[in-house]
C-alpha cells in the first residue's frame, strides 16, 4: 500500500473487479465488517472505501440491504455539427409535448435580446430509451419574427429542423453559439423527466442568430448517466512547400 491511504487500497481492489466485469452488475458486495475482515482494516476504512465507489457510480447503497454494484448505463451521443444544427433529442425517440406562447421573461428575454413581456413560443420535446425519459429539449423563438405566417413553431411539423423552417421566411440562420454546464434539476424539468429535482444534468444552452440577432435559443437536459455530446472539428493542415519552393534565389 505505500503510503496510500487504507481505504483508497480498499476501493482500489474492489475498483478493478468491477470495471473488468468480474463483478457483475447487480451483484451484492460483502458488508462492511466482512471486508473488514476480508483486508485487515477497519470497518471504518472499509466504509470509506465503500462511499467513494458509491459517488464514483460504481456502487449503490440500498437501505437496509447493502451495497450493489450498479449496471453500466447505456450513453447516447447527440449530434452537435449535423445538418439540422443539433436540434431536438436525436437519437431517441421524440415524443413532442406541443407548443405554447407565452411571455418573455428574465434570462429567456436577455439570451434572445427582446424585452420582458414580449410574446415568444415555447416548443418542448420529449427524448425516450424504450419508453424511459432520457433529455428534455425546450426552445424559445420570438414570436414576431413568424406570426402571420405558416412558419410559426404551432403550424409546422414537430420534426422541421429550425434551420429550415427559418430559412423558408428568409430569417437566414448564419451563426451557432453552444455553451454546456452541469447544474442541478430543476421542476418542472424533474416531473417531466421523472428524476429527482437537485440530481446534477447536462445542459446544453444553443442560440441561432441571425447576424447580431438572436432568433431561437434552447436548452437540452438530459441525465449525465446517459447522455454524451458529440462533437466532429476539422483541423486545417499546415501548407507544405515543395522542394523547389523551399530554395532561395541565388544572389
Amino acid at each position: 500500500m505505500g503510503g496510500q491511504p487504507r481505504y483508497l487500497w480498499v476501493a482500489d481492489q474492489l475498483r478493478g473487479p468491477i470495471l473488468s466485469g468480474d463483478i457483475v452488475p447487480g451483484s451484492r458486495l460483502p458488508s462492511r465488517s466482512r471486508l473488514a475482515r476480508i483486508y485487515g482494516v477497519s470497518e471504518q476504512v472499509s466504509r470509506h472505501a465503500l462511499r467513494l465507489l458509491v459517488t464514483e457510480g460504481l456502487v449503490e447503497a440500498r437501505t437496509g440491504s447493502g451495497y450493489y454494484v450498479r449496471s453500466v448505463p447505456e450513453f447516447y451521443s447527440f449530434s452537435r455539427t449535423d445538418r439540422s444544427s443539433g436540434a431536438g433529442v436525436a437519437p431517441l425517440s421524440r415524443e413532442d409535448l406541443g407548443t405554447v406562447r407565452e411571455s418573455a421573461a428574465n434570462t429567456i428575454a436577455r439570451r434572445l435580446t427582446i424585452r420582458d413581456g414580449d410574446p415568444l413560443y415555447r416548443t418542448r420535446c420529449l427524448g425516450t430509451a424504450d419508453g424511459v425519459p432520457v433529455a428534455l429539449h425546450t426552445s424559445w423563438e420570438p414570436a414576431a419574427l413568424t406570426q402571420g405566417t405558416l412558419r410559426t413553431p404551432e403550424h409546422t411539423d414537430p420534426g422541421t429542423g429550425v434551420l429550415d423552417r427559418l430559412g423558408a421566411t428568409g430569417v437566414i440562420v448564419d451563426r451557432v453559439v453552444e455553451e454546456v454546464e452541469v447544474r442541478p434539476l430543476r421542476e418542472p424539468e424533474a416531473t417531466l423527466l421523472e428524476l429527482a429535482p437537485g440530481l446534477p444534468v447536462l445542459v446544453v444552452e444553443r442560440t441561432h442568430y441571425n447576424g447580431q440577432r438572436p432568433v431561437e435559443t434552447s436548452d437540452l437536459v438530459g441525465s449525465v448517466d446517459h447522455c454524451r455530446l458529440l462533437y466532429r472539428l476539422s483541423v486545417a493542415r499546415p501548407v507544405t512547400r515543395g522542394p523547389a519552393q523551399r530554395r532561395r534565389p541565388r544572389g
